[in-house]
Order: structure tokens, then sequence, then C-alpha cells
């Protein structure tokens, strides 16, 4: 068995396991699965941490003790070896789905189901997970909760979809010549995008994007900006405002870069640094340098990229330039 089989088998078991866990056995579950040394890189609020136990006091326990009836629900899930360092990693994507049943990060209780979209990414050496990547969309649930901290968005909100060829779960080994040709396709998008950096061209046309991209490609971004469905309507509600809202963009490369059959994934921490001069999210300039962290998600189909999940963690790029909607959304609501 390949490291990528052995590798899914130790993480689907970890999540079997963490799925059985409470509050009060989750950081024994954490101490098994993962090295001494673990690193965890969690989005604002939860933040980096070091070891079981501190990652278990800073997300885990507090989200079990306020949620219940917890269920993983993957759409999609993979394993390869990044092209960055060369180290071998596993990425699950979906929502979790429970109750909220005691306030959670200020956030009120609800008796309705609610689903909490996430992207983990964990690097396994010699059996252990030894890093780890956690991506949750925080201001999707606030809006499921009918709290909005940001402006209308640009795109649609909604419980995002998996892979509408509905093959995103790769339990079986992938061909690696197909992996291959999804990894290169992946980072010639990639240097397009850099080269639209390069060049200040805050408006490409439709013509740009189809070098890479299908025509009817989905792009599924993170609440407060939406998802958007076809080059035309994925530029007009994304790629222009990102564009001519953010200014002096610093491209700060991947932690990991893989991909695996006919999908792909990254991430960076941060990805990015740009400047908001206005209109990004629907805010001011804030003449603020800030780091933002993105997971990228793809599905080839044939030649070109057919969809896109995207998590940022938009409450720490806005923490850094002075908001704090955690902090703003406890205040209003316990007043």
């Amino acid at each position: 068995m390949s490291n990528n089989q052995e590798n899914k088998a130790l993480l689907l078991q970890y999540y079997e396991n963490m799925e059985a866990a409470n509050a009060a056995s989750v950081e024994k579950v954490l101490s098994y699965y993962t090295s001494p040394d673990f690193q965890w890189f969690g989005v604002y609020p939860f933040n980096e941490q070091n070891g079981a136990s501190a990652v278990a006091e800073a997300f885990w326990r507090p989200f079990l003790t306020s949620w219940s009836h917890v269920q993983r629900r993957q759409d999609i899930f993979l394993a390869g070896t990044s092209e960055i360092d060369h180290t071998d990693w596993v990425i699950s994507m979906g929502h979790f789905m429970g109750y909220l049943e005691a306030s959670w990060l200020g956030l009120p209780a609800s008796n309705k189901i609610v689903f909490l979209r996430y992207a983990d990414f964990n690097c396994i050496e010699k059996g252990r997970i030894v890093r780890s990547s956690f991506f949750c969309d925080l201001i999707g649930l606030m809006l499921q909760l009918n709290i909005n901290p940001l402006p209308l968005q640009t795109g649609a909100s909604f419980i995002c979809p998996g892979p509408r060829t509905h093959d995103g779960l790769l339990f079986e080994a992938q061909d690696p010549k197909e992996s291959a040709k999804t990894l290169l396709l992946v980072n010639s998008m990639i240097g397009d995008l850099d080269n639209l950096n390069k060049s200040g061209d805050d408006s490409p046309p439709p013509e740009s994007l189809a070098e890479t991209w299908h025509e009817d490609m989905i792009w599924y971004g993170p609440a407060g900006i939406g998802a958007s469905y076809t080059i035309r309507r994925y530029q007009q509600q994304h790629q222009y405002p990102f564009r001519k809202g953010l200014k002096d963009k610093v491209f700060n490369g991947h932690i990991c870069r893989f991909a695996e059959g006919n999908y792909a994934g990254f991430f960076g921490w941060p990805n990015l640094t740009n400047t908001a001069v206005g209109g990004f999210l629907g805010l001011p300039a804030s003449g603020v340098a800030a780091d933002m962290r993105v997971v990228d998600i793809y599905r080839r189909q044939g030649e070109k990229l057919a969809e896109n999940w995207v998590l940022i963690d938009l409450p720490w790029w806005l923490k850094q330039q002075g908001l704090d909607i955690f902090e703003r959304i406890k205040k209003i609501i316990i007043s």
C-alpha cells in the first residue's frame, strides 16, 4: 500500500474516533494521533497552537461543549506529496453539521441544524499527524444565525455543495498521470494570476481566464464574498472587486500544494499580503497592509478547471485592520 493509501486510512480512523469523542475525551484522541511537537494552524480566533492539549483547549473542547450531534460530512478527500517541501498530506473538505446548543464565540444557541464549512489539511510523518491547518467559514455560520457582520456580498450565499460529479472522495488510489496533469493546470493558473499582479491589470478580459477555466466554472467563495457561476459572473462578483479594491498585492507562497486524480488543493499562512483601498467586501479603505490566509481546492474536468472551493480567514484579515467581528458581536448581542 502506498503512503497515500496508508495516510488516508490513518485520517479516516482519526476522524471516526474524533466524531465519537466528547469534550472530556477529545484531548486523548488528539494525543494518540498527533506527534508531541504537533503544530496546528487555526483561523482566527483559534490561532496557531502547539501540542494536542493546546489544540483541544483552543478549539475542540469549546466546540464539543457548545455543539451536539456533530457529523463530519466530507465532500472531498485526497492525499499526496506537496511539491513545496515534499511532505505527505491528506486534505478533507466539507461541513460539520449539528446543533449549536450553547453560545459559541459569542454566537447564540440555535435549535435548528447549522453547518460549519471546513477544509482540513494534515501532514503525516511516520504514522503521526505533525502539522494541520484548519480553516472554517465562521461568517457563513453567522449568516445561518441571521447575523451579518459585513455589507451585502456580491456573490450568492448558501450551503456549498460538493463536486458536481460526486466523485470527490478519493478513497482509492488515483492514476499518477492524472494527478500530474491536474497539478500542472493549477500551476499554470497560478502563473497567470502572478502575471496579472505584476502587470497591474485589474480588469482582465474573460479570455484570459478561459485559458485554464471552463466557461461554466463554479467558484464557491467564503461568506462575505459568496459563490459565482460562469466566468463572466465570477469576474463581476469577485475578481474585479478583489483586484480593484486591494492594492500592493504580494504573493507569499504556499505551505502545501498537491494534486490527486482530478483534484488539487493548497493553502498558505499567509498566501497573500494586500492593502484595502476601498470597495472590497463593500468596506472603505484601510491603508493597512494585511495578511490573507487562503485555501483553494479544485476539480479538473478534461483540460480545464471546473470547480473551485475557497476559504479565506476573513476575520483575521479584518482584525489586522482594527475590526474584531467576534468582539463586536459579543458586545451587541450581550448588551
